[in-house]
């Protein structure tokens, strides 16, 4: 993909994947995201908005480092939790990103050995990071990515508030929002824990 100051590693993930080109969302969020601004990012369904997460995730991690995660995703169900998953690691293998996604059907005993050896990406549903969080006094200092991928559905479906109790428990780090259509409880979200966010839209 033809975009500014790529990570090489990445940038061979992308091409060994079919990904040449950016869309209009990658090319136009990329410079924002990058820049470490929290941002609420708009577009329709199907314009490539988890390809969008990921590769943004790993542009600012780069490589594995230390033991404790370093972005946070949170995304509504247990298939978006394994599609993104496997995203990850098609698109991470030459940075040796470590991911790692947990849901309502995974055990959470299991859950914290395996990332107790080490990660850089939880992905995961809000109730299952919450109870992980609540409850296994991660390190959260070394957080510096929170992303909620269908911002308006998982706040529709209530989810608002254990993002919102997490958040809270966390240090300052950048946080985006990507959704299908800004909705007021979305405003509301980023009003509350973002700090000067950039809303971009795209039209249909």
């Amino acid at each position: 993909m033809k975009l500014k100051k790529i990570d090489q590693g990445l940038q061979n993930g992308l091409i060994r994947n079919g990904l040449t080109e950016a869309n209009e969302l990658q090319e136009e969020t990329f410079s924002t995201i990058k820049s470490g601004a929290d941002a609420v990012i708009q577009s329709e369904k199907g314009s490539g908005k988890t390809t969008t997460i990921v590769l943004n995730v790993i542009q600012k991690l780069k490589n594995p480092f230390e033991e404790s995660p370093r972005a946070i995703v949170f995304v509504e169900d247990k298939p978006q939790v394994i599609e993104m998953v496997e995203l990850f690691k098609q698109l991470g293998k030459d940075n040796d990103i470590r991911v790692y996604g947990v849901h309502e059907k995974t055990d959470i005993d299991e859950d914290k050995n395996q990332i107790s050896l080490g990660i850089d990406v939880l992905i995961g549903t809000a109730n299952k990071l919450n109870a992980m969080f609540s409850t296994a006094g991660y390190n959260v200092n070394k957080l510096q990515m929170l992303v909620v991928d269908d911002a308006d559905i998982l706040f529709k479906n209530r989810m608002d508030v254990p993002i919102l109790r997490l958040s809270d428990s966390m240090p300052k780090m950048q946080k985006i929002f990507f959704c299908n259509q800004i909705t007021e409880k979305i405003e509301i979200m980023a009003d509350r824990i973002m700090i000067e966010p950039l809303f971009i839209e795209f039209d249909e």
